[in-house]
């Protein structure tokens, strides 16, 4: 896609980032305006608890039932797996 004429390239070289020691003090600050601890985040997704952890699996699927739970979950705006689990969790 071409850029129109008037849109400037915006450069990362004058981006500030954030130090350590702001980054601590507006978590403290989030925590005293809401009242709530804040865990701190590790790369990626955040920890679950074990009752929330996920097995990894690989399954074989008719290509139509596929389509329909993708169908499914585009109406409802989640992913098709989060689908396929809750169908499987109702029928459990």
């Amino acid at each position: 896609m071409k850029k129109p004429k008037d849109c400037e390239e915006f450069s990362f070289k004058n981006y500030r980032h954030f130090t350590p020691e702001e980054l601590e003090r507006n978590r403290r600050g989030i925590e005293v305006k809401l009242g709530i601890k804040r865990r701190k985040r590790r790369a990626g997704r955040p920890l679950k608890g074990k009752e929330e952890k996920y097995v990894t699996v690989s399954i074989r699927l008719h290509p139509l039932a596929l389509e329909r739970v993708k169908k499914e979950a585009k109406k409802l705006g989640i992913g098709y797996q989060t689908v396929i689990n809750q169908i499987l969790l109702k029928s459990a």
